[in-house]
């Protein structure tokens, strides 16, 4: 078995045996009846893919089943396949052709941010890049402390400011720093206090400007790292962070340990954005490149590996 499939198929065991596991007790009858739909829209929204989003998935799947004559649910089961696929994006590594390539991330606190920011750091490096760090977020005493702990495990450099010292004064010397020092990729780790508090959305808006003052066209990319383990309640932190600023991406933290991965279809259809990074384990190499065709397998996957 490809070992990268067979790593997305141990990670995603939680959500397959909690939600979507479920679901293809709906796929072990032989034929389509009249609850089949009623009992799929049930579990769909149980797997946290969203009340819209499934709805969309079952009106779909109703009609197609009708223009196609579909009678059995083995058929059923693969049209649901396909229109999942579709609602998730094809996953690639960013353009690293500017340089530097300045990459914003945000996200409320506890959501796996630093973290994820730190595997960034660790992969980017693997392929050869020079990496800085700034530490935008100047409001949480222990902020800087962990991103610092991330920086001297990699082994990549970076940049703080004094505890309540401006964020944007940090991303500014951060960004000139590195075209300075010649560096191929600035990470910017964002305050992340609670996405309904006002003044933090305002903080993130003015990393978003300064980071194009400091460097135009800059942030080339702007992410959200998302905590898949709170389901839809991401989803409405993730549309705040997006009217502040301009989301591009979503980095999922935390797949290997939620039942709630069917949240990852509604990224696409209610936020409108690219999955590129997904979370799938402690260490540090375990951010692999999103792959939709092995994420959705692995959730209906009727054989464990060990």
């Amino acid at each position: 078995m490809d070992t990268i499939f067979k790593k997305w198929q141990q990670s995603l065991k939680k959500t397959r045996e909690v939600t979507f596991g479920r679901i293809a007790t709906v796929f072990g009858a032989t034929e389509i009846d009249d609850e089949t739909f009623d009992e799929l829209e049930e579990l769909l929204i149980q797997a946290d893919v969203g009340v819209q989003t499934t709805l969309n998935l079952i009106n779909t799947a109703i009609d197609k089943v009708d223009e196609f004559g579909y009678t059995r649910t083995s058929q059923l089961e693969s049209l649901l396949k396909e229109e999942l696929s579709s609602l998730l994006f094809e996953a690639k590594e960013p353009d690293f052709s500017v340089k530097p390539t300045v990459i914003m991330v945000a996200g409320v606190n506890g959501s796996g941010k630093t973290t994820s920011i730190g595997k960034l750091a660790a992969r980017y490096k693997k392929m050869g890049k020079s990496v800085l760090l700034v530490g935008a977020d100047t409001y949480r005493a222990a902020a800087a402390d962990q991103l610092e702990i991330w920086a001297d495990r990699v082994g990549v450099p970076i940049i703080t400011g004094q505890p309540d010292s401006d964020p944007g004064a940090v991303t500014f010397d951060g960004i000139k720093a590195a075209i300075a020092r010649d560096f191929d990729i600035v990470l910017i780790d964002t305050a992340g206090r609670l996405h309904t508090r006002y003044n933090l959305m305002e903080e993130i808006k003015k990393v978003y400007r300064v980071a194009e003052k400091a460097l135009p066209g800059a942030p080339h990319y702007s992410w959200i790292v998302i905590d898949t383990t709170t389901g839809q309640n991401a989803l409405k932190q993730a549309e705040a962070f997006n009217k502040a600023v301009n989301l591009n991406g979503a980095i999922l933290a935390k797949l290997d340990t939620s039942a709630k991965g069917g949240m990852v279809f509604a990224i696409k259809d209610q936020l409108g954005l690219p999955v590129i990074y997904a979370g799938l384990g402690e260490k540090i190499e375990d951010l692999e490149l999103f792959n939709k065709e092995s994420f959705i397998d692995s959730i209906f996957s009727k054989n464990d590996v060990e």
